[in-house]
């Protein structure tokens, strides 16, 4: 069949399916390490809150098999393990963005769990190769949706709409799937895409559980297509039912599906999140660390105001104030503001139930005022004021967060952030492991060989919330 005559699901299964490692620079498998190194921390550590506890349990019922959550002692049956691991890694919004948006989250503990369900060995080479698939797929399907503002100013949370098209691709590729059954996978996570942001009006714990929804459907679509069950070859069409047609019906833009495949890789423009809070709220973390200076207390009598101003489509995600719950508190810019005031951070130990009710917390939120800005794009990032009583107001405005691809974490502090968090769950002896073979991880003849480190004690950890 001509390559004109194929759909465009057919066209990207193609491209997942018959890839070669040696196909992927060398420079995106250096990517593709650090991103796993950094989502395997945030889970480990995610492991111990609310969320994934929650998670564990439901799914502990009726669940049998030999898949571990990570960071714990307990098994489940391979879809199960990829719920339950796709909540930990989201729970402490310290997984990486910028991908469908979250995809460490998504199509890692997919591609874990398919290692569990594929019927041979799978060596670190292959296992690079899935991942950097998942990630380019869950990406290319957000850009043909029109973007990120676009699609998720709708109301559609992407992480989980596109994030099961990556897992799908991840697990379609361990699984060994052929062009055909990968494009059937394509096909039925269409059908088990979804996810929405409503949960941002009330501090709903639903954002925690879209990674693993995405990372359960995008293997389940894999395992269907694996059983010879059909999937739409119409996914992304424009017919009546698809995909593009059905969540972007106004801002698609289809062509993006597959420009510069194979020579574009979408996991070179994701971030690693070096605060514990959403994406959006970094530029302004680091604007006001910069302003704040290395004073280690600062007087925060002489505090008169911080003034915020920022895009409509930033102030609708971030602009709250309930902090109420950890995951309330994430998506609050006043409170990332405020915690490195007070605390002269953003880490996760700013965010911890006792230090974001510190009186002082909210005193100096009383004291930041948001001011939307209609000249302002969506994503353009913010610019801080602070006014001080003994000195003039300073402005400051960082257009490339600590994180980001083009300000990236250097790999000392990469380090440092995953043997802080997986420290939480893990011992020193299997935590050195686990990094070592993952940053060696080309050399790996099976994957499942790190399994084992991945053990840990959460379960008996204080409940992070």
């Amino acid at each position: 069949m001509n390559a004109r005559d194929l759909t465009l699901s057919e066209r990207l299964a193609g491209f997942v399916a018959n890839t070669s490692c040696d196909a992927i620079p060398a420079a995106v498998v250096h990517r593709a390490k650090r991103h796993i190194l950094d989502t395997l921390g945030a889970a480990l550590a995610g492991a111990t809150a609310l969320e994934a506890r929650s998670a564990r349990t439901v799914m502990s019922a009726g669940s049998h098999g030999n898949v571990l959550a990570w960071g714990t002692q307990q098994t489940f049956g391979a879809r199960d393990a990829a719920f339950v691991n796709g909540v930990a890694a989201h729970a402490l919004e310290l997984d990486d963005s910028g991908g469908c948006d979250h995809s460490g989250a998504v199509v890692l503990p997919a591609a874990f769990a398919a290692l569990a369900c594929a019927e041979r060995s799978v060596s670190g080479r292959e296992f690079l190769a899935a991942v950097v698939m998942g990630y380019d797929v869950g990406r290319r399907v957000l850009e043909a949706c029109g973007g990120y503002s676009l699609h998720n100013g709708r109301g559609w949370h992407s992480t989980m709409t596109c994030g099961v098209f990556g897992a799908a691709a991840a697990s379609a590729r361990l699984l060994g799937l052929d062009a055909a059954h990968t494009a059937a996978a394509l096909g039925h996570a269409g059908s088990f895409s979804g996810g929405l942001w409503g949960f941002i009006h009330d501090a709903s714990q639903t954002k925690r559980m879209h990674t693993g929804r995405a990372a359960e459907g995008g293997l389940l679509a894999a395992l269907l297509a694996k059983q010879d069950v059909s999937g739409p070859t119409q996914v992304f069409e424009n017919v009546w039912g698809g995909f593009f047609n059905a969540f972007a019906p106004d801002t698609q833009q289809p062509e993006a599906l597959l420009a510069d495949l194979g020579v574009t890789w979408k996991i070179m423009r994701c971030s690693i999140k070096p605060h514990a809070s959403c994406r959006s709220t970094h530029a302004a973390v680091d604007a006001t660390l910069q302003l704040r200076g290395r004073q280690p207390d600062l007087d925060l009598d002489k505090l008169r105001g911080v003034h915020v101003r920022l895009s409509a489509f930033v102030n609708n995600m971030c602009g709250g104030r309930d902090l109420d719950k950890l995951a309330s508190a994430q998506m609050s810019m006043p409170h990332a503001i405020a915690a490195v005031l007070v605390h002269g951070h953003a880490g996760i130990g700013a965010y911890l139930e006792a230090q974001r009710h510190d009186p002082r917390i909210a005193a100096v939120m009383a004291r930041v005022t948001l001011e939307v800005d209609p000249t302002m794009s969506d994503l353009d990032e913010p610019v801080i004021t602070l006014s001080m009583a003994d000195a003039e107001p300073r402005s400051q405005q960082v257009l490339m967060p600590l994180g980001d691809p083009r300000n990236p974490v250097s790999d000392e502090d990469l380090a440092a952030k995953y043997r802080v968090l997986a420290g939480m769950t893990i011992a020193e002896a299997p935590m050195n492991a686990l990094e070592t073979a993952v940053l060696d991880l080309d050399s790996l003849a099976d994957v499942r060989t790190l399994m084992p480190w991945l053990s840990g004690d959460a379960d008996a950890k204080p409940v992070l919330r």
